[in-house]
């Protein structure tokens, strides 16, 4: 396999799950989508997609309280 080829298997990985989370699909999906046996390895990779989440977290309990 060449480097170009494999580069852009990665590029479609990552924008397959980019376009997942950003459609909210959970973090568990994803990974099993990518055949990650553990999600953990999913979060270490993808976790920058999820930025505004501790903001919605905290925007969520505001609302219940």
């Amino acid at each position: 396999m060449s480097r170009t080829k494999n580069h852009k298997d990665h590029d479609f990985r990552h924008s397959h799950a980019s376009l997942l989370e950003n459609e909210g699909i959970n973090i568990q999906e994803i990974a099993r989508r990518l055949g990650h046996t553990d999600v953990n390895m999913t979060w270490y990779t993808y976790s920058h997609l999820y930025p505004k989440e501790e903001e919605r977290a905290v925007d969520i309990l505001n609302k219940i309280v």
